[in-house]
C-alpha cells in the first residue's frame, strides 16, 4: 500500500535577480507503507530539499506530496518523526531527563521502556548528554524521533561520522524499527548502508530523479557481469590494450559475464593470478554508471 505519493515536485531558488536554480526538478515517486525507502545522491543532488518538502519544513514551488491521498495537515504531521542531521541537545541533562522532557511535548507517546529497549539506551540512561559517544548520541536522537510513536520516520544521514561498528549497530536499530511496521525514509551517502537496510531506493542527481527500484532490481537491470581485479604489474600491457581493460589505482579491471571462461583465458596467457579479486556490482558502481561520478564526490 502506498503511504506517500510525490507528484511532479519542483523547488527553485532565486539566487540573483534573474538567476534561478532548480534544486528539485519535476521529481515523482511513491513510498510503500512499512518499507525503508532510501533517497540517494551526492551533495547538491536535491535530496535534502526533497526531504524537507516531504517533512513540511519548506514549501514546494510546484507539485504536491500526498500522505494516504491527503496533503500534509496537522493530523498527519503528528504521525511523523524526524531525526535531523544536526540536532543540539541540552548539555546538562541526562539521557533519561531528555526523554522525559521530550515526552512532555506530546499528548501521545510510545511507552518509554519500549523506546529504551528499541533504541538500546539501557546502559547510559543516567549519563549526561555531553558525555555520550557519537553512536550513543545518534541512538538517543533516534529515540527522540520515535517518542511520539510516529507511522513515518525521516532519518537524515543518521550514521555520518560514526565508526564502522557503530554504523552496523545503527543498521540493526533501523531494521528493528521497520519490524514495528513503521515507514522509514532514509538519506545516506553510504551505499553499503542502503543495500543493507533499504527495500527501495531512488537515486537523484542535479535535482532530477534518475532511477528507482529495489537495490537488487536496479543491479540486475544495469549489470549482467562481475568485476575481476588483478595487480597491473602482473598483466602485460599488450593484453590490457587488446582487451580494452581499464586500469584503476594500479589494478586492472576486467568485466566478465563468465568468470570461469575469463580465468581460463588468463591462465592460457600465463597471467599470474596472485592478488586476484572478484567483485559483483554494487550501488557505487550503479551510481558511477548512471552519472559518471562516484556518489561520495
Amino acid at each position: 500500500m502506498t503511504i506517500i505519493s510525490v507528484n511532479n515536485l519542483v523547488k527553485h531558488y532565486h539566487v540573483k535577480k534573474n538567476d534561478i536554480v532548480k534544486a528539485v526538478d519535476d521529481v515523482s515517486f511513491t513510498i510503500k507503507a512499512g518499507h525503508c525507502f532510501g533517497l540517494l545522491g551526492p551533495n547538491g543532488a536535491g535530496k535534502t530539499t526533497t526531504i524537507e518538502i516531504l517533512e513540511g519544513i519548506i514549501a514546494a514551488s510546484s507539485g504536491e506530496v500526498l500522505y494516504h491521498g491527503e496533503l500534509l495537515n496537522k493530523k498527519i504531521a503528528s504521525k511523523i518523526g524526524i531525526q535531523f542531521q544536526h540536532t543540539a541537545l541540552q548539555d546538562f541533562l541526562t539521557v533519561q531527563e531528555t526523554l522525559d522532557l521530550f515526552s512532555s511535548f506530546y499528548d501521545h507517546t510510545i511507552a518509554q521502556q519500549k523506546l529504551v529497549e528499541l533504541c538500546d539506551l539501557q546502559d547510559f540512561l543516567e549519563r549526561n548528554n555531553r558525555l555520550l559517544s557519537g553512536g550513543q548520541k545518534q541512538r538517543l536522537l533516534l529515540a527522540l524521533a520515535l517518542i511520539n510513536d510516529p507511522d513515518i520516520v525521516f532519518l537524515d544521514e543518521p550514521t555520518t561520522g560514526l565508526d564502522p561498528q557503530a554504523r552496523r549497530n545503527f543498521w540493526q536499530l533501523i531494521k528493528n524499527i521497520k519490524a514495528q511496521h513503521k515507514t522509514i525514509i532514509l538519506t545516506t551517502h553510504y551505499m553499503d548502508e542502503a543495500e543493507q537496510v533499504c527495500d527501495e531506493i531512488a537515486v537523484m542527481d542535479q535535482g532530477k530523479l534518475i532511477e528507482q527500484g529495489s537495490p537488487q532490481q536496479l543491479l540486475q537491470k544495469h549489470f549482467n557481469e562481475v568485476f575481476i581485479y588483478l595487480p597491473k604489474a602482473q598483466v602485460p600491457e599488450s593484453l590490457i590494450k587488446d582487451n580494452n581493460w581499464q586500469v584503476f589505482d594500479l589494478q586492472v579491471e576486467i568485466k566478465s559475464k563468465n568468470v570461469e571462461k575469463t580465468l581460463t583465458y588468463l591462465m592460457a596467457e600465463q597471467v599470474p593470478l596472485a592478488g586476484l579479486h572478484v567483485k559483483s556490482a554494487n550501488l557505487d558502481d550503479l551510481f558511477l554508471k548512471l552519472t559518471g561520478h562516484s556518489l561520495r564526490d
